[in-house]
């Protein structure tokens, strides 16, 4: 088991309503699930969003509480619901509808790293995967429940911006349909889970800081954006999708050799998104 699934930086003083999250980045892996994978080093840490974290530390600075995984995505995958669990892998699982996360092998318990690469041999038992969703995925969603609940208590409103890295050909596919490609894409479940001023004053953020965005292709957002997402009761999440090639060696799991220069842009960046929820910012009031 992970010494714990996860922590939390909070501010010398909370006063936005935005929290940033990273629920990718953990690599705290139990020895025991080591033993049993079949890939391990860079293969096994290919589906971390490896420092992301460390992309957006600076958000306790700007007044805002920073939730960062430390169990891997691997062992649980945070961004997934409790209810999707892949009978390919958990041994008594039961088959449900089509879902397309849990088909390629990327449920609640990945069956699968990064390239479709199998994780196990044979099967894990149900029990085992229980045991994960309770001592990990519980209390993850429970401390960003009570971050969401705080926020809009005290502010009004509750803005997560919910942090995650892509693979550098993740949007080869927007950059030939003519578009610039993008750096960042935003996922915002098109509109379902923002509010339209929230989601124009993020993509804003990046733009001063030299980044092109991107909204909802090829990312609208996973499990959290459709859970938390609520614009009508004043409930905004937006899913951050960051090229990987931008501040790391993506085949090493490294950082490259503009990793401190990216940190410093994104920095910058998480500092005027949390002018967003500032308090005394009447700018989404009508939201």
């Amino acid at each position: 088991m992970p010494s714990r699934p996860f922590h939390i930086v909070q501010p010398a003083e909370r006063n936005t309503c935005v929290i940033f999250a990273s629920p990718h980045s953990g690599r705290e892996y139990p020895e025991d699930f080591l033993a049993r994978a079949v890939v391990g080093g860079t293969d096994i840490r290919s589906s971390e969003d490896a420092y992301v974290d460390r992309l957006i530390a600076a958000a306790p600075r700007h007044g805002a509480p920073l939730l960062l995984a430390d169990v891997p995505r691997a062992y649980v995958d945070l961004n997934r619901s409790a209810e999707e669990l892949d009978p390919a892998i958990v041994e008594g699982a039961r088959a449900v509808a089509h879902n397309p996360r849990i088909a390629s092998g990327l449920g609640v318990i990945p069956r699968v790293v990064a390239g479709g690469r199998a994780l196990y041999r044979g099967k894990i038992p149900l029990s085992e995967a229980h045991q994960r969703i309770a001592t990990c995925w519980r209390p993850y969603h429970a401390q960003l429940g009570a971050l969401m609940k705080e926020a809009q208590e005290r502010f009004g409103q509750a803005i997560l911006i919910d942090c995650h890295s892509m693979p550098h050909e993740a949007v080869d596919g927007v950059a030939r349909h003519g578009a610039k490609r993008p750096d960042v894409v935003l996922g915002d479940r098109f509109g379902a889970a923002a509010g339209a001023a929230v989601v124009e004053r993020v993509e804003a953020a990046f733009a001063r800081a030299g980044l092109v965005t991107a909204r909802n292709a090829p990312f609208a957002g996973a499990y959290t954006v459709q859970h938390y997402g609520r614009p009508l009761r004043n409930q905004h999440v937006i899913q951050v999708e960051i090229d990987r090639s931008l501040y790391m060696d993506e085949r090493r799991v490294r950082p490259n050799g503009d990793f401190d220069a990216f940190v410093r842009v994104m920095s910058g960046v998480v500092a005027d998104i949390a002018l967003i929820g500032a308090a005394g910012d009447g700018a989404l009031a009508a939201e």
